[in-house]
């Protein structure tokens, strides 16, 4: 009997060392667990609604993020985590160190806002008469202190650093820019970096894809001098210049960005709309600078090898109509780098996301045209993953299309935003 007993307890510590080796080796390969993420994400969802209520409030224009930085430096502080906030104008760092050395990862956020007022009865509208948060930036903010708070809580099962970057002047192009520019990030050795963005479609679905999310963006600015042109041929102009460039599959719209979020139609569908396509968006606007009269038109090309042709095909058209005597210069007036995913981190992030139950992700299709982000400054010198997360409710009538002055988001794509990303920025460092 005795010796029965001496056996089923060495059976018994061998069972239970392989059961604490096994949650060694789950621990070591996921580091914060994913129900510790999102039952913190649950219990402080509230206090993440609360952030995105006050910074809705309280918006402010690029370069002038003022009071947002005080409150997210504070916010940050109050976390325990080291604060840089010193580094280009209102940008804010936060750091967070893991118990352990490893990985260095950040994950960045946008904070300022738009000119424009909210049309919208809103219990939370800004105090500001026109300006209004009406590209989502304050919910980025909420869910990056939410990230931050749910892995401050757990750092002593982290594996390395996250760095928490709050960006002014996103929306002017300028803010990461001016960042990286400074080497801070470069001599840090940061090596991934991932960000997100709220837009149109069903809150909490994430969308993701390698390299290009957006159409390439280009300015094209024609000069002339000697002649001003009448309505009737900046009409003209205009029709031959898309005649030249335009190249858009039969029976699609890609200038319909309603449509990102049909099931049928938008990325989400092999059958996108989205895909393959070239197109001057409307006419040339003109403005007049004494004798000069500067045309402007944008431009939007999924096909980055095109890109070169496009001013040789203007100066084509210009020359159709008789018009090559007035020119002056042909150019881009702007040519923003375009959000570019890395191939393998993105891969890596989304097969780690979708094998959790819970998370509603999805592999884009195509390129949105219009929208774009500074985000890719942070790119050309780290690699990096950026994403589209839902944060509309169709049945409530919450449609999250930025840069609208209807802009609104259903607040449970904070918690979804929180919990999903928290969970893959713990995967990475420990992996």
């Amino acid at each position: 009997m005795m010796e029965q007993f001496r056996v089923s307890v060495k059976i018994g510590l061998l069972v239970l060392a392989s059961c604490m080796l096994q949650a060694c080796r789950l621990n070591k390969t996921t580091g914060i667990s994913r129900s510790q993420i999102t039952g913190q994400a649950e219990r402080h969802f509230a206090e993440f609604v609360g952030i995105k209520n006050h910074l809705h409030q309280h918006p402010e224009l690029s370069g002038k993020e003022i009071m947002t930085k005080e409150f997210v430096r504070q916010y940050l502080v109050k976390l325990g985590l080291e604060v840089k906030s010193d580094l280009y104008g209102q940008s804010v760092i936060g750091i967070l160190k893991g118990k352990k050395a490893g990985r260095k990862i950040a994950w960045r956020s946008d904070m300022d806002a738009l000119a424009m007022d909210s049309n919208l009865d809103e219990l939370y509208k800004s105090h500001t008469k026109g300006v209004h948060h009406g590209c989502g930036h304050d919910a980025h903010m909420a869910i990056a202190l939410g990230i931050a708070k749910v892995m401050a809580q757990n750092k002593k099962q982290m594996k390395g650093d996250v760095y928490f970057i709050f960006q002014p002047e996103e929306e002017t192009f300028n803010g990461a820019k001016k960042i990286m520019e400074t080497n801070f990030l470069a001599d840090l050795g940061i090596e991934e970096i991932y960000g997100l963005h709220v837009t149109a479609f069903p809150v909490g679905q994430i969308f993701v894809k390698p390299n290009e999310m957006f159409a390439h963006q280009r300015e094209i600015h024609v000069q002339m001098k000697g002649i001003t042109l009448n309505s009737e041929q900046l009409n003209k102009i205009s029709a031959v210049v898309a005649k030249k460039l335009n190249r858009i599959p039969k029976g699609t719209n890609p200038a319909d960005i309603q449509k990102i979020a049909d099931p049928a139609l938008g990325v989400a569908s092999p059958n996108t709309i989205f895909l393959d396509y070239s197109f001057a968006d409307g006419k040339f606007h003109v403005s007049k600078n004494g004798e000069i009269q500067n045309l402007a038109l944008e431009m939007y090309e999924t096909n980055s090898a095109a890109i070169p042709n496009i001013l040789p095909k203007v100066r084509t058209a210009v020359e159709e109509m008789g018009l090559s005597r007035y020119v002056q210069s042909i150019s881009f007036s702007r040519e923003n780098p375009t959000v570019m995913n890395d191939a393998r981190l993105t891969s890596e992030a989304y097969q780690i996301l979708r094998q959790e139950k819970g998370i509603d992700i999805y592999l884009s299709q195509g390129q949105i045209p219009y929208f774009n982000d500074d985000f890719a400054y942070f790119q050309q010198k780290i690699p990096g993953v950026y994403f589209f997360l839902g944060g509309s409710n169709f049945s409530k009538g919450i449609v999250a299309m930025n840069h609208t002055s209807h802009f609104q988001i259903d607040d449970t794509c904070l918690k979804t935003g929180v919990s999903a990303f928290a969970y893959l920025l713990s995967r990475r460092l420990s992996e």
